[in-house]
């Protein structure tokens, strides 16, 4: 699991929740030594803000969707961004959930939790894939509707 958030007191209760459910946990402030430990450690879950200095969620999404060795690492956006707009792009981009701040640290373990026991049985929600594949397209037919298209 790694938690990338540029708010220590965030990274802290996201880390304290997963530990007590048993699952250890890596934490970086800034998106470019997030991209490294991803790259690095190949996480079972990513929890990813969007709104950080420099290098924001949107970003670091893209480029570990763009590395072949990244780019089946599931994402939850977790985010103070809670308009449908920004819901349905971090869905739309390759996000498996949208969790928007405030969050309720004993659900958001839940969610982490079954999407690690998913990837471990290899049922991937990503990218065209199934069920998942099936919500992106939704959303991005209703991300259309919301944009104007």
């Amino acid at each position: 699991m790694l938690v990338i958030d540029d708010e220590a007191p965030i990274r802290l209760l996201c880390r304290i929740n997963l530990e007590a459910e048993g699952m250890e946990v890596l934490e970086a402030a800034t998106g470019p030594a997030g991209l490294a430990l991803a790259r690095a450690e190949l996480p079972d879950v990513v929890l990813l803000d969007v709104m950080m200095p420099g290098l924001d969620g949107w970003q670091v999404a893209g480029a570990l969707f763009d590395q072949p060795e990244t780019s089946a690492l599931p994402i939850v956006f977790l985010t103070a961004r809670a308009e449908l707009r920004d819901r349905a792009r971090g869905i739309g981009i390759g996000g498996v959930e949208y969790v928007t701040k405030p969050f309720d640290p004993v659900e958001l373990a839940t969610v982490v939790r079954e999407l690690v026991g998913r990837e471990r049985r290899g049922v991937s929600e990503r990218r065209g894939g199934g069920e998942g594949g099936q919500r992106r397209a939704g959303l991005a037919e209703l991300r259309a509707l919301v944009d104007g298209r």
